[in-house]
């Protein structure tokens, strides 16, 4: 079977580990999480970096550190991880939902104004599978309404965008347009510290409150004092070591990604059945996962042509199902009767192929082979 993803520990990983082993430093102290912190934050183009236990809970800092109260809203894309929405509903606050690009699959940003409010507080682009949202349009919506980002890089590590803003020209990673933007470094991202995340940001307000949020808000001077409720989000320094092998490699990291999507797209060209991953002008995708969508020709869905692909030994995952049809939202009075036909039908046609870092020539003609049987030329 021919896996999903498999992460690389091709570098330095098992020395810094090991270095905090014998050291003793394995807990959520010492010089790795604070060489994480400031080498993913420097390489995004923010000053500020905070490590915390995983992509998840990077966005529950995030959010929280923008005070919401009951009744604001965040616009976002449908099309997401619950992740999104759930750090919006812990925090007290409204997702306010829009669809996604039929073509890159990232939220539409034309639909974003229309959804903005007196009770708007920010808007959350996610960029997916590592292609990034057309930032542009979002940085002036909140600038001409006063609102935060809160930037979802967990899919688009190093990935770029090129951007007009402020007069500005140039090409800016992922993760450096956020108010508070945020990271996943889970096992089958490009930067992985097994579990893991991270939350940037350039106010040094914000970094202190989310410095605090992930660890309980215990006082500098007074640990077990506690004047405001937080959570215990830390990662440790071995986790962090892993990270910090991991930024060695990136650029490598990132061109093994762009390769086996360029030797996907040739062998997959010709298979009229399915939407290949497009990449716009102004980005450059670091694919974090090869993803196709069926055609409404084709006569199954995602979850039959996964079947068939696995009896031939080619293992996929599905694409996001958009929060306007999960059922957990639906009991709390959300969403009802919201209809969003992109995320709807790429939800249903959409799933991804063996994309990990381990992937070999050998593999990607096999699933491709597979593909085009199952599919046909």
């Amino acid at each position: 079977m021919i896996p999903v993803s498999e992460p690389l520990l091709g570098g330095k990983e098992l020395e810094y580990v090991t270095d905090c082993i014998k050291t003793g430093w394995i807990s959520s102290a010492g010089k790795y999480i604070s060489d994480f912190e400031s080498g993913w934050s420097a390489y995004c183009g923010k000053k500020y970096g905070i490590a915390v236990s995983n992509g998840t809970n990077a966005l529950d800092v995030a959010v929280h550190c923008l005070g919401l109260r009951p009744g604001d809203e965040v616009i976002m894309p449908s099309f997401t991880i619950i992740s999104c929405a759930l750090a919006v509903v812990n925090n007290g606050g409204n997702p306010v939902l829009v669809d996604n690009d039929p073509n890159i699959w990232t939220m539409d940003v034309g639909q974003v104004a229309e959804k903005i409010t007196s009770k708007t507080k920010a808007i959350m682009p996610v960029h997916i599978y590592g292609h990034p949202v057309d930032m542009d349009p979002i940085l002036d919506l909140a600038e001409d309404h006063h609102l935060a980002i809160i930037e979802d890089a967990a899919e688009a590590h190093g990935a770029e965008y090129y951007s007009r803003s402020n007069k500005t020209d140039s090409w800016k990673r992922c993760g450096s347009f956020g108010t508070m933007s945020c990271f996943s470094f889970y096992a089958n991202k490009l930067i992985t510290t097994g579990e893991g995340g991270m939350v940037l940001t350039d106010d040094e307000a914000l970094a202190k409150k989310a410095r605090a949020y992930r660890d309980l808000c215990f006082q500098p001077h007074r640990r077990f004092y506690h004047d405001q409720l937080g959570n215990q989000y830390r990662l440790t320094n071995m986790q962090a070591a892993l990270g910090v092998a991991q930024m060695e490699r990136i650029d490598d990291i990132i061109a093994k990604k762009q390769w086996m999507a360029q030797e996907y797209t040739k062998l997959l060209q010709k298979v009229e059945k399915i939407q290949l991953p497009a990449e716009k002008p102004w980005a450059r995708s670091v694919y974090w996962m090869y993803a196709v969508v069926l055609s409404d020709a084709c006569g199954m869905d995602n979850t039959e042509c996964a079947k068939r692909l696995y009896e031939k030994g080619v293992d996929t995952r599905p694409f996001f199902i958009g929060m306007h049809e999960q059922p957990v939202f639906h009991k709390m009075g959300l969403f009802i009767n919201e209809k969003y036909p992109v995320a709807e039908r790429i939800a249903r046609h959409g799933f991804y192929l063996p994309s990990g870092l381990t992937i070999t020539r050998e593999q990607i003609d096999l699933v491709s082979n597979a593909v085009c049987e199952v599919l046909g030329p």
